[in-house]
């Protein structure tokens, strides 16, 4: 199951870089689109959901990693206002 990483901007400019354990992260975000805050937390949570169902069919437990990265980032999107938008920059 090959990893994946995606990069963002936050509505304050900050760049991050974000963790999946699947590449399934690209059914639902695309490079080099916005989104409003709330999309991308949803698109979030089902694409690290998905993910971690998937390590969890092949070795019997969800992955701790992309629990994290979600946990981080509706964390981060409590900081910002509903009508605040998320790039997401690049997946590889």
């Amino acid at each position: 199951m090959p990893e994946m990483r995606f990069t963002i901007r936050w509505p304050d400019g900050e760049e991050e870089s974000c963790y999946s354990p699947s590449s399934v992260v690209a059914e639902f975000l695309e490079p080099a689109t916005e989104y409003t805050l709330g999309d991308f937390v949803v698109r979030s949570r089902l694409a690290l959901d998905k993910a971690s169902g998937r390590v969890a069919a092949i070795y019997g437990y969800r992955c701790s990693r992309a629990e994290a990265q979600l946990d981080r980032i509706e964390a981060r999107a409590k900081e910002f206002e509903d009508s605040a938008t998320v790039h997401c920059l690049r997946l590889g």
